[in-house]
Parts: C-alpha cells; sequence; structure tokens
C-alpha cells in the first residue's frame, strides 16, 4: 500500500474495441435506414470511447471525456438495445480477480464501468491536490463528495437498470463501502482544514466524530463485500477508531478550557483507549496511518498525565465514567454530490451543449421500431385470423355450391342482353361487397374518434406542461432566483416545446386532409350509392347499356 493516510480508487482497464462496428451492423440489420447516413456519428463514438477508456492520469481534462462518452451512452440507450452485438471487456479494479476479466455484450454495462472510473478519476485528483493548503483541502473535499456522488448514482440508477448480474465489485455491498469512504475522506478534509484554521475545540470534536462515523459505515459494508481487501478494511478500521480518538481529545481540551477537570481526564482516558485500537491495525495499514496514529496517542498520553496529576493534587474533581459521559454531537459537513453532467446527462447534449452533440439523432428511436414491429406483427395476425381464414372458408363453400348447380357451364348457354359494360359492372360487385357507402361512413367515424382521442391526449399533454410552468413560475416568485436558480421551463424543456409546436402542425396538416375526404366522399356519395344499389338502376343510369326494346 502507498505511504499515504487517504485511499484512492483504481482505474478499470478495458481492452479496444470497435463500437462503431458493431453499431452499424446492427443498424444494417434491424432498421430500413442505411449506416452509411451516420458515417461521421460512427467516427466519433469510437474517437470518445477510446479517449474515455485511456483517461488514467489524474487530470481535469479526463473528467470531461469520460463525462461526454458516459452521456452519449446515455443518449444512445433510447435509439439501441443494450445488446447491440459487442462484447465490452473489462477488469474489475477491486478484489482479489482484478486479473480476469469480465465481458458482456450491454451498453449499460459499459455504462457502468465508465462512472466507475469517473468515480475513480475524482478521488485521484483529490489525492493529488495539495491537501497542505486551505485551498487544496477545499479541491480534495469536493472532488471526494463528488466521487461519492458517481458512485450513489452508479448504485441507485445504472446497476439496478443493467437487466445482469453486476461485476462483483459493483454490488451492492462494495458501492455502499466506497460511498462511505469517499464521504469520509472528504469530511476528514474538512476537518483538517478545521484543524488549520484554528476553530474551537468544540466544533472539531464534532467534526472528528463524523469522521469516525463514516470510516465505521465503510468498514462495516466493507466487511460484508466479496471484493474490498482486508487491508483497506483494516484502513477504514484504524481510521474509525482514530477520529474517535481525536473527538474525545479534542472534547477533553474543551473541558480543560471550561474547567471540567473531572471530564477532561475521563474522556483522555477514552481517547487513549481508542488510540490503542487504532494501533491494533497498524501493521495491516500504511506507514502515513501509522504515523499518525503514533502522533495522536503519544499526544494524548502526555495530556492524560498531565491532567490526572492537576486533578489529584489540585482540583480533586471526581472522574466520571464512559457512561456517564454525554455522547458527542456529530455535525456533518459533506454529501454525495452527484455532477449534473451525469444525473442529467441529456440536458446537457445539443448544437451547443457542454458534452457535445447527440450522435445518431437521425436515426429512428429503438422503441418506435419495436412498436412498429410488434403493430405489423398484431395486424398481420389478425387478419389472417378474422378474414383471411374465413374468406378462405367461404369461397371453398361457394365454388362446392356453384359445382353442384352446374355454374357457370349452364348459364353460359343463355343469351346474354347487352348489360353493363365490365368495369362498370365490376366496380360495382366490389362495393357491395365492400357494403358500400356504410363502410366509408364506418371508416369517416372511426378516423374521426383516432382524431378526437390525439387531440385529448395532445391537449393534455399541453396542459401538464403548462401547469408545470405555472408552478415554476410561482415558486421563483416566492423565493426568488438565487433561491430558485433552476432554469425556466421554456428553456429546461425547449425540447419538448419543439414538439408540442411540431404536433399541433401534424394535427392541423391532418385536419385539413380529413376535410378534403369529406368533402370528395359528399361529392359522389349519389354515385356511390348508385354503384351499390341494384344492376336495374345501373342499367337504367347507363347509357345503352340495356337492349332496345322493338315495338310495332
Amino acid at each position: 500500500m502507498a505511504s499515504s493516510n487517504i485511499l484512492h480508487l483504481p482505474f478499470r482497464r478495458t481492452h479496444n474495441v470497435s463500437i462503431a462496428e458493431a453499431i452499424k451492423r446492427y443498424i444494417s440489420t434491424k432498421y430500413d435506414q442505411h449506416p452509411d447516413m451516420f458515417t461521421t456519428d460512427l467516427e466519433q463514438i469510437d474517437h470518445l470511447r477510446h479517449a474515455a477508456v485511456h483517461a488514467l492520469e489524474p487530470h481535469t481534462s479526463g473528467v470531461r471525456k469520460l463525462q461526454q462518452y458516459a452521456a452519449q451512452l446515455v443518449w444512445m440507450g433510447a435509439k439501441f438495445p443494450v445488446d447491440i452485438g459487442l462484447e465490452f471487456i473489462w477488469y474489475p479494479a477491486l478484489g482479489y480477480n482484478t486479473q480476469r476479466p469480465l465481458s458482456q455484450d450491454n451498453i449499460r454495462f459499459e455504462l457502468a464501468n465508465i462512472l466507475f472510473n469517473l468515480a475513480a478519476m475524482y478521488s485521484q485528483l483529490a489525492m493529488s491536490s495539495n491537501r497542505s493548503t486551505s485551498d487544496g483541502l477545499k479541491a480534495a473535499c469536493n472532488y471526494f463528495c463528488l466521487s461519492a456522488g458517481v458512485i450513489s448514482h452508479l448504485k441507485t440508477t445504472i446497476v439496478p437498470d443493467m437487466r445482469t448480474s453486476p461485476p462483483e465489485d459493483m454490488d451492492t455491498s462494495t458501492l455502499e463501502s466506497l460511498e462511505y469512504l469517499m464521504l469520509a475522506q472528504a469530511q476528514e478534509c474538512f476537518w483538517q482544514k478545521a484543524v488549520k484554521d484554528g476553530l474551537k475545540d468544540a466544533s472539531i470534536a464534532k467534526l472528528a466524530a463524523k469522521v469516525s462515523d463514516f470510516y465505521n459505515d465503510a468498514g462495516d459494508w466493507g466487511i460484508k463485500s466479496d471484493s474490498v481487501s482486508s487491508e483497506w478494511i483494516h484502513h477504514m478500521n484504524a481510521k474509525h477508531h482514530h477520529f474517535a480518538a481525536a473527538a474525545q481529545y479534542r472534547a477533553a481540551c474543551d473541558c480543560l478550557e471550561k474547567r471540567k477537570y473531572g471530564e477532561e481526564v475521563a474522556r483522555l482516558r477514552d481517547s487513549l483507549k481508542c488510540a490503542d485500537e487504532a494501533l491494533r491495525e497498524t501493521k495491516y495499514v500504511s506507514k502515513a496511518v501509522q504515523d499518525d496514529a503514533n502522533g495522536l496517542r503519544a499526544r494524548v498520553s502526555e495530556d492524560l498525565r498531565r491532567a490526572e496529576k492537576d486533578n489529584d493534587m489540585i482540583y480533586l474533581l471526581p472522574v466520571p465514567p464512559k457512561s456517564e459521559l454525554k455522547i458527542l454531537d456529530r455535525a456533518s459537513m459533506v454529501t454525495a454530490r452527484v455532477p449534473k453532467e451525469v444525473s442529467e446527462p441529456l440536458t446537457m447534449l445539443g448544437d451547443h451543449g457542454e458534452l457535445g452533440k447527440p450522435l445518431f439523432s437521425k436515426l429512428v428511436p429503438y422503441s418506435v421500431h419495436v412498436a412498429a414491429s410488434i403493430y405489423v406483427d398484431r395486424r398481420d395476425r389478425l387478419v389472417n385470423n378474422t378474414i383471411v381464414q374465413e374468406l378462405e372458408e367461404l369461397t371453398v363453400s361457394i365454388h362446392e355450391l356453384l359445382k353442384s348447380l352446374g355454374l357457370p357451364g349452364s348459364l353460359q348457354a343463355l343469351e346474354k342482353p347487352l348489360g353493363l359494360p365490365p368495369s362498370v359492372a365490376s366496380h360495382a360487385e366490389e362495393v357491395r361487397q365492400m357494403n358500400g357507402i356504410y363502410r366509408l361512413h364506418s371508416a369517416m367515424a372511426d378516423t374521426e374518434k383516432l382524431k378526437n382521442s390525439d387531440r385529448a391526449t395532445y391537449q393534455e399533454g399541453v396542459e401538464m406542461l403548462r401547469s408545470e410552468s405555472s408552478e415554476d413560475d410561482a415558486a421563483r416568485r416566492k423565493y426568488g432566483t438565487d433561491r430558485w436558480a433552476r432554469p425556466p421551463s421554456n428553456e429546461a424543456s425547449r425540447k419538448l416545446y419543439a414538439q408540442v409546436t411540431e404536433i399541433d402542425g401534424y394535427l392541423k396538416q391532418a385536419g385539413n386532409s380529413d376535410k378534403l375526404v369529406q368533402k370528395k366522399l359528399k361529392d359522389n356519395e349519389a354515385l356511390i350509392r348508385l354503384l351499390a344499389g341494384t344492376d336495374r338502376d345501373l342499367e337504367d343510369y347507363v347509357p345503352s347499356s340495356r337492349r332496345a326494346t322493338m315495338t310495332t
């Protein structure tokens, strides 16, 4: 273990694969669009992956590379299924199998690994910060909080949506342990800055007690994990006891200032016990942690000797047992903060978006493709089962009946009148079989119902947007723009408002088309009714359709 008193997450390693080739094959086989339409996007997605997976040094430029690729993976989740025919190969970062690769044909597995590396990047940026200065401590604290936030997002949002078992070092116990570890180290940076700035002992004690709690939670979850190493667990336990000792020591210093000499002795004794517990872990931890624990124990021992001597010879105050000591208050100054680039990546993609343009934007979304396929299958099944099959049965029956009656051969022996022109007779028969004007009116009625339903759904969506905008405006007026800092609704939901305008145009075009069809039906209704009538009526209407009658 490197000689440092804090830990950082190692990066996960992968193999170079061409995600562009897999997407190109998938578009060719599953979509109606040609993959050559997306040549630039295919080149860009490979470039983004290469940049992201090689961002393995603690530098802020690596943060942006990982965020950009992760955002595109989230965006592509709406365009493609999770399995696009490409095995993503990654090596675990923690545990005892870091040389054994894992592979899954799963875009969300790729996303999970990229976000893990983003959390690792934040932790290593914190590690590389100059923690001997106030600004360096603030930067390290911020990076640890961001690392904890990415791990929390990975745990609550990404891993549950993978649809497959997560890697061993991404199970709930491991991610919980890592999140608490990052929070503990962020709180430790805040505690260190408080010491450097000379805050009161009582305040420093509260900060140290919370550091101890975070390390304790990290160790408890680490024990349940198969991937958190025993060295890390010993480190967490040592830091837990170290900061428990530091908290009691600062509380004792506060007692000395307030002339609570008996309580001072009691807290120094408890601090010494905690320091001894920390030292029991020293053979498993780094030299820096050992030195911190030894330094604290020496200081506590010296103060305890002085305090006991002064109390025994001067103050003679009773020393309360530990059970009677008030439990120290806690002051948590850190939280797991998820970067907006991770929690809301789609809002940061666009023509001028911070994370770049969304790739494959002209590709029909996968959900629409699936819905269309399901519709076609159901339509064909319905037609075959309810129409075609029955029609075939009726055709067989009518052929048998005609054969038993000797038709149509016996009719051909009779002299035929001039009758109707074949084309007119054919059209008339077609109209009759399709139930004539009733079938058209029924179709128009069905169209009207669909139009009303679509219009109602559209109006409901518009009203929801208006309601959300009103609530947003009301909150902004109530709390002010400083406290209510989110963008106005028309900016935050710009794409939705654009879709509203687009759909309204479609509905108006459809309405105009319906009116045109209705007018044509009205103009031709009399003729359609005539075609649906008897041949006699048609013969009377069509010139020269009946044989001339000779009169004498």
